[in-house]
C-alpha cells in the first residue's frame, strides 16, 4: 500500500499542499505521474487475486477495526481536514464522523451480499446468481476529503475490490491518513494505493480510465470532468459510478415555518462556506413571505464570523483557493449588473487566505449566471416566485439534478413537490440530507449510480450459474 509512495518519493517532483486559511505550506507529497499510476494499477491487480477471494466476514472484521481506528484518531483526522480544506475544526470533526460511520455500515453490508435462486422453466436446471467483486479505481474531490474517499473505498473493500485512489491535490493528507489507518486495521499491501499529483492529473486520470486492468471507475467532481472521464472509460466499457455537479433549488412556500426555513437555508447553503455539491444554489421564496425570509436570513448571516478554522470563534472558514474566490466574485458582479441587490457581504475579506464574506443577494434575475452555474461558494441568491407550478418549472430548468429542498406545512404539497422535483435527493422541511445510511446520488447530468447504504452494489457483478443435469 505504501510501498509505491516510498519507492518513488525521491524520484519524482514534490507537490506542495497549502493551508487556504494562511496560504502557508502544510507539507509535501510526491508529484506522481504515468509510471507510478501504472505501478499502482499493477499492485492492485496482484492484490486483487488474493483480496477478492477473502471471505465477507474477514473483510467485515477489518472494516470494523478501521472504524475503531478512525474513532480513536477522530480529533487528528478532523484537524487534518481543517488544515488542508479550511473548514472549522468542529465541522472537520463532523466530516470525519461520517466516514467512520460509513466504514462500519459497509462492514455490515459485506456479509449481506446475498445471491439468488431463480426458478428454471426446465426441470433439470437450477439457476443460481452470485455476486463477485468487479475491480478497482477511485478519483475523489477536495470538499469532503475523508467522507468522499470512505464512501467509495469502504464499499470497494467490503465487496472485495482493490483500489487506486487519486485524491485532490488540494487535500492529499486525508487520503494518506485513511490509507495508513487501513494498513493498521489489517488491509494487506497492494489493496489500497494512493497516487498523488497535480501537474499530471490528465495523464493519471486517462490511465485510470483506459487501462484494461482497471474494471471500475468511481468519480466525484464537476460535471464537465465527469463527462470527460466517462468518455475515456467507455473505451473499455468499464463499470462507472459518478457523483457530479449540482444546482440545488431551495424553495420556501408561503405556508412554511419561516424560522425553520431560515435554519434549513443556513445549514445547506453555508455548510463548508458553500462548498458542497448539495448546497442550495437557487433560493426561491414565495412573494408573500419573501421580505420576512430575506430579513431573517440576513440577520443570521450577518452574525457569521469568518476566519481560520482552528479558531473556536470561527463559524466559517476560507474558500479552497483563488479560483474559487474568482468564481464567487464573478457570480455576484454578474447578478448585480442585472439588477440584484447585495443585502449582506459581497466582498473578499482583506488579508492573507482565501476568505470571502458570506453573501445574500436579493431580487436575483432569472438570466443571472448563478442560476445556471454551480457557485460553490457562500452566496445565497434569493428569487421571488408566485405559484407552485411556476417554481417547479424554474427548479427543474437545469441540466443537473443532485439535490433539492423545500419548506411547506401542506401535506399534499409536500408529496406533489417532492415527486415533481427532478433530483436524486429531496429535503422536505430540512436543509440536511446527507448521512451514511442514505443512497447518495443524482439524476440527469449529476451522475450515475449511488453511494452510501446502497453503494456496495456498484462494486459487484452478478454472475449466473446454471446447473444442468439435475
Amino acid at each position: 500500500m505504501h510501498r509505491i509512495a516510498r519507492r518513488y518519493w525521491l524520484r519524482v517532483r514534490v507537490l506542495y499542499s497549502i493551508d487556504p486559511a494562511t496560504e502557508e505550506e502544510l507539507g509535501t507529497v510526491p508529484e506522481m505521474g504515468l509510471e507510478e499510476t501504472q505501478a499502482a494499477i499493477s499492485a492492485a491487480g496482484k492484490a486483487f487475486k488474493v483480496w477478492g477471494k477473502t471471505t465477507a466476514k474477514y473483510r467485515h472484521d477489518i472494516l470494523k477495526d478501521l472504524y475503531a481506528l478512525m474513532q480513536e484518531h477522530h480529533d487528528d483526522l478532523g484537524k487534518i481536514i481543517t488544515l488542508e480544506n479550511g473548514k472549522t475544526l468542529a465541522e472537520g470533526k463532523v466530516d470525519n464522523s461520517l466516514p467512520a460511520v460509513l466504514a462500519t455500515l459497509v462492514a455490515e453490508e459485506a456479509v449481506r451480499t446475498y445471491g439468488e435462486h431463480i426458478p428454471s422453466p426446465f426441470p433439470s436446471v437450477r439457476n443460481i446468481v452470485i455476486k463477485q467483486p468487479v475491480g478497482r479505481s477511485i478519483l475523489t474531490p477536495w470538499n469532503f476529503p475523508s467522507a468522499m474517499i470512505t464512501r467509495k473505498l469502504g464499499a470497494a473493500l467490503a465487496a472485495g475490490c482493490t483500489a487506486i485512489i487519486k485524491p485532490s491535490p488540494e487535500t492529499p493528507f486525508s487520503a494518506l491518513a485513511i490509507a495508513e489507518l487501513a494498513r493498521r486495521a489489517g488491509v494487506p499491501d497492494g489493496v489500497i494505493n494512493v497516487v498523488t499529483t497535480q501537474k499530471n492529473v490528465e495523464a493519471v486520470g486517462r490511465e485510470l480510465c483506459q487501462n484494461k486492468m482497471v474494471k471500475k471507475v468511481s468519480f466525484t467532481g464537476s460535471t464537465p470532468v465527469a463527462k470527460l472521464l466517462y468518455g475515456l472509460a467507455s473505451s473499455t466499457l468499464k463499470k462507472v459510478s459518478i457523483e457530479a455537479g449540482g444546482n440545488a433549488p431551495f424553495i420556501v412556500f408561503d405556508d412554511a415555518d419561516i424560522e425553520k426555513a431560515v435554519e434549513g437555508a443556513i445549514a445547506c447553503k453555508f455548510r463548508g462556506s458553500g462548498q458542497t455539491c448539495v448546497c442550495a444554489n437557487r433560493i426561491y421564496v414565495q412573494s408573500s413571505v419573501y421580505a420576512d425570509f430575506a430579513s431573517k436570513l440576513s440577520e443570521k448571516v450577518a452574525a457569521f464570523r469568518v476566519g481560520n478554522g482552528l479558531d473556536e470563534a470561527t463559524t466559517h472558514g476560507p474558500l479552497i483557493h483563488e479560483k474559487a474566490i474568482d468564481k464567487v466574485k464573478r457570480h455576484i458582479d454578474d447578478a448585480v449588473s442585472r439588477g440584484a441587490q447585495v443585502l449582506v457581504g459581497g466582498q473578499r475579506v482583506p488579508g492573507a487566505g482565501s476568505f470571502f464574506s458570506p453573501t445574500i443577494l436579493s431580487d436575483v434575475p432569472l438570466d443571472a449566471a448563478i442560476n445556471t452555474e454551480e457557485t460553490f461558494g457562500p452566496v445565497a441568491a434569493l428569487i421571488k416566485f408566485e405559484t407552485e407550478e411556476e417554481v417547479i418549472t424554474l427548479a427543474n430548468d437545469t441540466d443537473v439534478g443532485l439535490a433539492g429542498y423545500f419548506f411547506s406545512r401542506d401535506v399534499g404539497r409536500v408529496w406533489r413537490v417532492a415527486e415533481a422535483l427532478e433530483v436524486g435527493m429531496v429535503g422536505t422541511n430540512t436543509g440536511l440530507i446527507s448521512h451514511a445510511t442514505i443512497p447518495f446520488g443524482g439524476v440527469k447530468e449529476s451522475g450515475l449510480g449511488r453511494e452510501g447504504s446502497h453503494g456496495i452494489e456498484e462494486y459487484l457483478n452478478q454472475k449466473l450459474i446454471a446447473f444442468g443435469g439435475v
